[in-house]
């Protein structure tokens, strides 16, 4: 049966784990067991192919030569995605694992057309064909079950340190494994009698090649291009947010990948006569609940009020830079030294498209509490906007 040329439609790679051994260190390893082994393969294959006349095994060793160059290519973005965020990449370099993966693809393409392109002329003057020798045929078996032990080995490394690069780069040698086993099917009907079975083997395998090629060149532009998580991968990440205490409903939720982990963006809407520092307090735990259960480099959370507007209306409200003001003109009009008398506290609400407030006196304070219900109705004129306001006496206890 020949091997699957695909990786399955469940291999997202899932949350790590503590556990977990460092992740560039055994993708480095696996890399150079790759490096080795197709290194020693290609040039038996291109020696062999060579003297044996197969021009099937001359293909699949220039094409385990463009292994080596794949795997350089992940040694490198490996090395480079490890590094910090620095002020060019405030986010990291994690996404030149994507790009490695989009480089991979285009090697295979490139790989894959070169393959068809040698088998056309070979096609186009039959007798130009050979006959191969056998030791061809052997040759492409022991081929074919090194590249498939060499697939099985780089998954099994990839899945543990949760590697989208590297899993690209194992099915790439799964890809190497199914153009051997054709190759072999190829000489062994060449050497049946069927000459030009041969030459069909290396075009069949450059459309393979070109065909996953393309597979993982279009998904690494769709993550350089940011795409998003599927529904249910955001739906998940929804559900964490609304099960933080203190959140009422979640919108305006935003993924975007970032090499194998994703950015999140969400506003969480909350009471609206919530302070500040409760509302941060809820974003921040809201924040370490989903970098803690999904695959999350950073997560943005922005907090909204109860009764949340669009943009156009809060503008029609006023500033606190402007009721300030307008309170402090209405309480100069109640005594003839109150512009140097300090403002009391007020805290501010902007909701159901008016401004409450919340204005805060010294409990024995008298004369301050007098002067703000006096002030208030001139406040109240100079600012329609305003809803209700509280006076409140603040008590401290022990």
């Amino acid at each position: 049966m020949m091997p699957n040329m695909e990786p399955p439609s469940d291999f997202t790679p899932t949350p790590p784990t503590p556990a977990l051994p460092d992740r560039h260190q055994a993708a480095a390893r696996s890399v150079w067991v790759s490096v080795v082994v197709n290194l020693f393969l290609s040039t038996v294959q291109i020696v062999v192919g060579f003297f044996s006349h197969s021009q099937a095994l001359i293909a699949d060793g220039f094409h385990s030569l463009s292994d080596l160059f794949a795997d350089f290519i992940v040694l490198g973005a490996n090395k480079v995605s490890r590094a910090a965020a620095d002020e060019d990449h405030p986010y990291g370099h994690a996404r030149f694992e994507t790009a490695a993966s989009l480089a991979l693809g285009l090697l295979l393409l490139i790989v894959g057309i070169g393959m068809l392109w040698a088998a056309a002329r070979k096609f186009i003057d039959p007798s130009s064909i050979p006959k191969v020798h056998i030791i061809a045929l052997w040759t492409a078996l022991i081929t074919l079950v090194s590249k498939e032990s060499l697939f099985r080995y780089m998954l099994a490394v990839a899945k543990r340190v949760n590697s989208t690069m590297l899993i690209a780069n194992a099915w790439h040698a799964r890809a190497d494994a199914a153009s051997s086993l054709v190759v072999a099917l190829g000489i062994g009907g060449n050497l049946l009698g069927y000459a030009f079975l041969d030459p069909l083997a290396a075009a069949l395998v450059g459309i393979m090649i070109c065909r996953t090629g393309g597979k993982f060149t279009w998904n690494a532009m769709a993550q350089l291009t940011d795409r998003g998580l599927t529904p249910a991968e955001t739906e998940a990440i929804r559900a964490t947010f609304a099960t933080t205490p203190g959140v009422k409903d979640v919108h305006d939720l935003r993924t975007r990948t970032m090499g194998d982990e994703i950015l999140i963006d969400a506003h969480l809407l909350v009471d609206g006569w919530m302070s500040v520092s409760e509302g941060h307090y809820i974003a921040a735990d809201a924040r370490r609940r989903v970098l803690a259960t999904h695959r999350a480099l950073d997560v943005l959370v922005h907090i909204d009020s109860e009764d949340d507007q669009p943009g156009e209306q809060l503008a029609d409200l006023p500033t606190r830079e402007k009721i300030l003001a307008q309170l402090q003109m209405a309480l100069e009009t109640t005594a003839a030294d109150a512009s140097s008398q300090p403002l009391p506290p007020v805290l501010i609400h902007y909701l159901e498209r008016a401004v409450d407030l919340d204005i805060f006196v010294q409990p024995d304070d008298a004369e301050a509490l007098r002067r703000l219900q006096e002030a208030l109705p001139k406040l109240r004129q100079e600012l329609p906007q305003l809803g209700q306001i509280q006076i409140w006496q603040k008590t401290e206890l022990p």
